[in-house]
């Protein structure tokens, strides 16, 4: 297969940059690993703010279709101290300007947007290179190929394109997230429920912390964070709740019962995800007819920035290319430099915000970040 866009990886970014393509009548192909769309787990909430997750939907024509989705109550946030103690409540009065929404949901909205037949699923990218003719050859694990005489990069962390550009590789981050589920939290967890509320939470303290999401359906997310070497979780078989869960709650002793709950009580197999980042001043020289976007381009700590800047690094390239018409490298030059200031700016943002939640003034500098003066 031949064509002149080639997009790998269909999460929030690469989607977005297909659609906003699509908007200004540029076609694009969208190479994807998974077999198809649902099948896995697109994730928890996501805070889509003003300044760029949403410019980005509105460009792409989806900002009535993205309000559809939004959670009510889901921008509420509470601080709690390990023993129970509330630090910080804060309602969600409608105005803020970072509402919550379904991860899956936003993608599925992002997919109905798009043509027929733009998504090739099931295809893995195993390798790529540069060809005589400034074109780019595409090798995929079943077997077939495919070319473009463009390659954007938008699978992500351990991105297959990423090579063809830098040799930097992601980092371990120093901590990990033990993800759990509670559902039907009102009538079969109601410590949780409570101490957790409508929205977002935090409990943290030096080098390790609770962070949970009501989700629709009546549900708590949890994200069990914790400091340690990357091989200490390697004696772990973290999702086993006979003898994973143990592990992981211990490092929480002392800590209330309502909080422990939300490591004990899962109603799913946990599962851990180690945290990765990229160099957070991460640069590469322009090379033709190649770039990335998203965690391909600027993977850092979990801050709540990262759907957002993949969808605004989407939305931003295909403008670029559609003002550009036939003179891509400049597009590419433009969206590159601009793209590396504001990731780095958001990698330091997040590199902050991790010290925050887990370094060694934990919760105070959280709390002086919504404003209370912890003397």
């Amino acid at each position: 297969m031949t064509s002149s866009l080639a997009i790998v990886g269909a999460g929030l970014g690469g989607l977005m940059l297909a659609r906003v393509l699509h908007v200004h009548g540029i076609p694009s192909v969208i190479y994807e690993a998974d077999a198809s769309a649902d099948v896995r787990s697109q994730g928890g909430m996501l805070d889509i703010h003003e300044s760029d997750g949403q410019v980005a939907l509105k460009a792409a024509g989806l900002y009535e279709g993205f309000r559809k989705l939004v959670h009510p109550g889901g921008e509420a946030t509470r601080v709690m101290a390990p023993d129970g103690r509330l630090l910080h409540d804060e309602a969600d009065d409608g105005k803020g300007g970072r509402p919550e929404v379904p991860r899956g949901e936003l993608r599925r909205l992002l997919l109905a947007s798009l043509p027929e037949g733009t998504i090739a699923w099931g295809k893995k990218l195993v390798g790529t290179a540069a060809q005589a003719d400034g074109s780019h050859a595409l090798r995929f694990a079943d077997g077939t190929s495919a070319t473009a005489r463009l390659l954007v990069g938008a699978d992500g962390a351990w991105s297959r394109v990423r090579p063809h550009l830098t040799d930097a590789t992601p980092a371990y981050a120093g901590y990990a997230f033990v993800e759990t589920w509670l559902h039907d939290v009102d009538r079969r967890h109601p410590g949780p429920a409570a101490a957790v509320g409508g929205g977002s939470f935090f409990a943290t303290s030096p080098g390790k912390g609770i962070f949970a999401h009501r989700e629709p359906g009546n549900v708590i997310h949890a994200y069990i964070a914790v400091c340690r070497p990357a091989e200490w979780f390697d004696d772990i078989d973290v999702g086993s709740v006979r003898t994973g869960t143990p592990r992981i709650a211990a490092e929480f002793d002392g800590w209330a019962p309502a909080l422990r709950a939300l490591i004990t009580d899962s109603d799913a197999a946990p599962v851990l995800r180690r945290i990765h980042a990229l160099p957070v001043d991460l640069r590469w020289p322009r090379k033709p007819g190649v770039t990335l976007l998203g965690d391909a381009a600027h993977l850092m700590p979990p801050s709540g920035e990262g759907a957002n800047l993949a969808m605004d690094d989407g939305a931003r390239l295909a403008v670029a290319i559609a003002t550009h018409g036939d003179r891509v490298e400049d597009a590419l030059g433009a969206y590159e430099s601009a793209m590396f200031v504001r990731a780095e700016a958001a990698a330091r943002e997040a590199q902050a915000l991790t010290a925050r939640l887990l370094g060694t003034d934990a919760p105070h500098g959280l709390l002086r970040m919504f404003g209370h003066d912890p003397a």
